[in-house]
């Protein structure tokens, strides 16, 4: 079959609790936690018996409490050598890390953090209403750093939801596609000018130009059609259709949730079926570097994952200045961010969060 013809989609695997990425990330995981009404200690109102505490990754009732003993979440853990990009879709988590930072963000925004030469953060997911249920919704991905920059200083940057550039591109029937730009510039449909997306932290892969970077998510009303535009030759594409009953990809139809590789120098078109559908989108250049992993640690030599764990043994990356390996940030949902030294971020209109601020 000529080039010209063949189809733009390379391989189709189905979506476990981590999914499966291609260089330069390192995987994504989802998560999709129906909790219950909170109780006084922003935990779930319900038995914890027949949970796993400590490791409660069961989804019992639609929810886990994961690493969190009374808060569901993610207590004090070490990085090196890459970035988390966490994309919070409901709930809200707080960051507190070993650079003295804290952050309570979520309801659409993004937290971009370059882990670089090694810190230690939590993840907790705070639990407000005490009347009503509580769903948090989120992807973590994880992507890689080049040797050059694997010892880079630890930052983040936050995404907030009100100034993620998003658009709605409307088939001719008026069926709606909504896709949200976290990373990399999109060549909208009909559009004269690419959109533009917030700037990545300046040690990213996904800062170089040339690393055609991209993560997108879309969702797509019943029937709707969009092409998702083609990117450059040697690219890595996966289309992740995490939602939804059915869709065409290419004229293909696919009627399981998947990660679709897709061969990224061809655009391709997406029919959707008779419900909502949605997918994220993960693309780049690859590294094209020897990758050794252990654990929370992600560098190119063995000799290199020895030295890490020696440095944090010795440095702790920083050491833990908060009372306790779960912090939460009061009551106050308000979303902020403070940074090393003591700036204070929030999101435009936001009311500022006493309680949160104090910690």
């Amino acid at each position: 079959m000529s080039t010209a013809t063949a189809s733009p989609i390379l391989n189709i695997k189905p979506l476990g609790h981590r999914w499966e990425t291609l260089d330069p990330f390192l995987f994504c995981v989802y998560h999709d936690d129906a909790y219950p009404e909170a109780n006084a200690d922003m935990g779930p109102k319900a038995s914890l018996a027949g949970r796993d505490m400590g490791q409660d990754f069961s989804r019992k009732d639609g929810w886990s409490m994961y690493h969190g003993e009374t808060v569901p979440g993610f207590p004090g853990h070490p990085h090196r050598g890459f970035e988390t990009v966490t994309i919070v879709r409901k709930g809200l988590i707080d960051h507190s890390d070993s650079l003295g930072a804290t952050a309570r963000f979520g309801r659409g925004d993004v937290q971009w953090l370059t882990a670089g030469k090694g810190i230690v953060h939590s993840e907790m997911f705070p639990l407000l209403d005490t009347g009503k249920p509580n769903p948090m919704e989120l992807f973590q991905i994880w992507l890689n750093l080049p040797a050059a920059s694997k010892m880079a200083p630890p930052h983040f940057k936050m995404f907030w939801s009100e100034d993620i550039p998003d658009t709605v591109a409307k088939d001719e029937q008026g069926r709606a596609t909504h896709i949200s730009v976290v990373a990399g510039k999109l060549q909208a449909n009909g559009s004269a000018a690419p959109i533009t997306p917030l700037t990545p932290p300046p040690d990213s892969w996904a800062s170089r130009e040339q690393a055609d970077l991209a993560i997108w998510t879309l969702r797509m009303e019943p029937g709707a059609r969009w092409t998702l535009p083609a990117a450059s030759q040697g690219t890595n594409r996966v289309l992740y259709f995490f939602k939804g009953a059915s869709v065409s990809v290419a004229g293909q139809a696919i009627k399981a949730n998947g990660a679709i590789e897709l061969r990224a120098d061809a655009a391709v078109e997406l029919v959707n079926g008779d419900s909502v559908s949605e997918f994220l989108v993960l693309q780049g250049k690859p590294i094209g570097e020897p990758v050794v992993q252990y654990g929370p640690f992600v560098m190119n030599s063995q000799a290199e994952i020895m030295q890490t764990m020696q440095d944090y043994q010795r440095t702790q990356f920083g050491g833990w200045p908060w009372p306790d390996h779960a912090p939460t940030h009061g009551r106050d949902p308000a979303r902020f961010a403070k940074h090393p030294g003591g700036h204070v971020e929030r999101p435009q209109g936001e009311a500022t969060g006493k309680e949160a601020l104090s910690g």
